[in-house]
Order: C-alpha cells, then sequence, then structure tokens
C-alpha cells in the first residue's frame, strides 16, 4: 500500500460522479492508499478515492485528533458505499480541501448527519459532520467551491498550509 498523489483541481476527474464500490473489486487496497495518502498530509481529516485516481465510492474520514473535533467523535471511519440517512441544523464554517491546496471558503453545513455505508452506520456531529459531507461531496462529483454562497465574500487565499512542526 501506498501514499498517492492527490489530484488538484480543475482535474476533471474531481467533477465526475463516482461509481459505486462492488464486492471482489480491490477495496482493501484503496482504503489502505486512502488511509496511508490521508496520514501522510498534515492535519488531513478525511479523503475520498476520486482525489487519488479512483472513480468508487470509498473515503476514508478521521477527525479525532484534530482540534475542532468534539470528543464524541467515531474515530476512523472508513466509508465503502455512504449514505446521508438524515441531516439537522445548519452553520457556516472554514474549509480547506487538499484538491484545491491555496484556497479555504466559507462554506454552509449541517451539525449533525446520521451516514450509513457497506457495514456501518454512525451518527456525527459539529467539525466530524461537516468533513464526512465533503467527503461525500467528492464522490458525488461536487467541490467545496460549488457550496459556496459567494465566490468575491467567501473564499481566501490559505495562509497556513499545515505544514509539519
Amino acid at each position: 500500500m501506498a501514499e498517492r498523489k492527490i489530484l488538484l483541481y480543475p482535474d476533471p476527474r474531481l467533477k465526475q460522479v463516482a461509481r459505486p464500490a462492488e464486492p471482489g473489486e480491490d477495496l482493501e487496497r484503496i482504503k489502505q492508499d486512502l488511509l496511508d495518502t490521508m496520514r501522510g498530509q498534515p492535519r488531513c481529516v478525511g479523503l475520498a478515492a476520486p482525489q487519488i485516481g479512483e472513480m468508487v465510492r470509498v473515503a476514508v474520514v478521521d477527525c479525532s485528533n484534530h482540534k475542532k473535533c468534539l470528543d464524541d467523535n467515531n474515530g476512523l471511519m472508513m466509508l465503502v458505499n455512504p449514505r446521508i440517512i438524515s441531516m439537522d441544523g445548519s452553520e457556516v464554517g472554514r474549509e480547506g480541501c487538499l484538491s484545491i491546496p491555496h484556497l479555504t471558503a466559507n462554506v454552509r453545513r449541517a451539525t449533525t448527519v446520521v451516514v450509513e455505508w457497506d457495514g456501518g452506520r454512525a451518527e456525527c456531529h459539529g467539525f466530524e459532520a461537516r468533513c464526512v459531507l465533503h467527503e461525500i461531496d467528492h464522490l458525488d462529483g461536487l467541490l467545496f467551491l460549488d457550496r459556496v454562497e459567494s465566490l468575491t465574500d467567501d473564499v481566501f487565499r490559505r495562509k497556513n498550509y499545515g505544514e509539519k512542526k
């Protein structure tokens, strides 16, 4: 398994809808590559398969070591064919993305989500809910910039790239 190169916008694959994962695919390799790549990036809390060129509905999320994450987070979630069951609340928060490394933006997201995936289900709150929704958007061919209300007022040049100290 390996850390993989992350696709950068405007790579057209980032705007494609990923296909469902099928039994018998090399899902363990894809999940491990996602995990290795995510853990190789400073402050990264999630990654979707299309970001590494795998056009399949698989994502990983783990915000348990991030300062914005609540104590009651779900830890590492390996999301295969995830689907949102319910959403509640609404909050604007700053988001960034490894595929658009020089920008951040204010994005409105639900504050609570229930997500199911092949083999699991979780209720996520706050920052963790935001992370899950961000990664599922990648599987649907959406980027955080697609969710911005105003490109002039809500998009910012990144000042800190999360370098390792």
